[in-house]
């Protein structure tokens, strides 16, 4: 019993002195920094385009510094007095999938992208970084950021009606989600309240999202657009929406995603939140999601629920694709000698580093798709858009196709850590 009660005591003084870290450090509000990717294949380069001051921090005020080795990209705050990491997070963007895919071979393109932060007391050092063919980082961009300067603009966020469909939690401890509609016009926002009910009512009962359904908060946020439903440029179908959502993204018809950045995140400010879902009204097959970036996905199809999952486990939690016979746009999106910084899926690098204590020692490696296997964790040759040469944890996942199955074990880890992050 004392041995509890000394842990607990010594709980609750790492969560004191990460909290007083936090209000050293920081104010409540969010700190938001736009800038351009751009470049081709082969190079990258960084174009600050301006600072704003947002109301609504969401993120633990105790886990600041992200300990996964997840994201394409990172960004780092350090005091700039002391030199001292004081905040850090990991995301993927649509830019460095482009990069993989053959008209970045003979076209330079720019992409808008954000980040955010609490707001700093004191002037930080902002530092990007961008992971390597290698799989380690360098820094690409770094400037100094003075909290004071009259440069950061500090309007208020845009004049949007928000709902807060589910949850009751403090924003720092729970898991605020902010569903934006697309495509839905002014007389439509009754079906995208009922939308975003029915997709977190989906979310709230798939593993392990269902245990901890009463740590979430849920809002809509009810932008606008003039015409319902999306761009379609494969049939020539173009509407005016207030995300400019499209499908065919790198020319791929199922692929539905928005480049407009800015618009997602002027609208995401309305509320607190620590990931973006945007909801697109349209029965078509189709969606995107990109690690703490945004997940897309329609409403009205019929496999919309489980595109929603998958999608949500690449935006959420960094899940990776363990498909590989679907037509895609990349060429060598996983360099086969360096090990993946997803979580479901390995090279075999340092496949000790993923779920190899997972599988049992009567366990063929690899492991044969046989029936006798079928829900078994080992390790299976395919994944990541190649037959060969990686492989993933279980024969079906949500994270694999639209079958019947869910998040398989490894995924489920790997969601549940992420939960438990922001709870903190």
């Amino acid at each position: 019993m004392r041995t509890i009660i000394s842990f607990i005591l010594f709980s609750a003084l790492i969560t004191v002195s990460a909290q007083e870290s936090f209000n050293k450090y920081f104010t409540d509000k969010v700190l938001r920094f736009d800038f351009m990717l751009a470049g081709n294949s082969e190079k990258t380069a960084v174009y600050p385009v301006g600072l704003k001051e947002e109301p609504f921090w969401a993120g633990s005020e105790t886990n600041l510094i992200n300990p996964f080795n997840s994201g394409n990209f990172k960004y780092e705050v350090y005091d700039a007095g002391t030199n001292t990491l004081i905040y850090s997070r990991p995301f993927c963007t649509l830019f460095q999938e482009w990069q993989t895919t053959a008209e970045a071979k003979s076209v330079d393109r720019s992409f808008y992208e954000v980040a955010t932060m609490p707001y700093p007391k004191e002037k930080v050092r902002f530092i990007l970084s961008k992971r390597e063919r290698n799989g380690l980082f360098s820094n690409l961009y770094e400037t100094t950021i003075d909290p004071a300067s009259y440069f950061i603009r500090k309007e208020n966020p845009l004049n949007v009606a928000v709902t807060k469909v589910y949850g009751s939690g403090d924003p720092h401890t729970s898991v605020d989600l902010a569903f934006i509609a697309e495509g839905y016009k002014a007389d439509e926002m009754g079906k995208f309240r009922e939308d975003v009910k029915k997709m977190a009512d989906i979310l709230f009962a798939e593993a392990p999202f269902s245990d901890y359904k009463d740590r979430f908060n849920i809002w809509a946020v009810e932008a606008i657009s003039q015409d319902s439903g999306t761009d379609v440029p494969g049939e020539h179908i173009y509407v005016n929406t207030a995300l400019n959502s499209s499908f065919y993204t790198f020319d791929i018809d199922r692929y539905l995603t928005t480049q407009d950045i800015k618009a997602v995140n002027d609208y995401a400010a309305a509320v607190p939140h620590d990931n973006i879902i945007v909801l697109i009204n349209s029965t078509r097959y189709g969606g995107g999601g990109v690690y703490n970036y945004y997940t897309g996905t329609t409403t009205g199809n019929q496999l919309s629920p489980k595109v929603f999952i998958h999608e949500f486990g690449h935006g959420f939690a960094g899940l990776a694709d363990e498909y590989y016979t679907s037509t895609v746009a990349y060429d060598e999106f996983y360099p086969l000698n360096v090990e993946p910084w997803e979580p479901n899926i390995t090279t075999m690098v340092n496949f000790g580093a993923k779920w190899k204590k997972m599988i049992a020692k009567d366990i063929p490696i690899p492991t044969p798709p046989e029936e006798k296997y079928k829900d078994v964790t080992g390790l299976f040759e395919g994944g990541g858009y190649s037959a060969k040469g990686i492989f993933r944890s279980e024969m079906d996942c949500r994270m694999k196709s639209n079958g019947p199955k869910g998040y398989c074990s490894v995924c489920r880890n790997a969601v549940k850590e992420t939960i438990e992050f922001y709870l903190k």
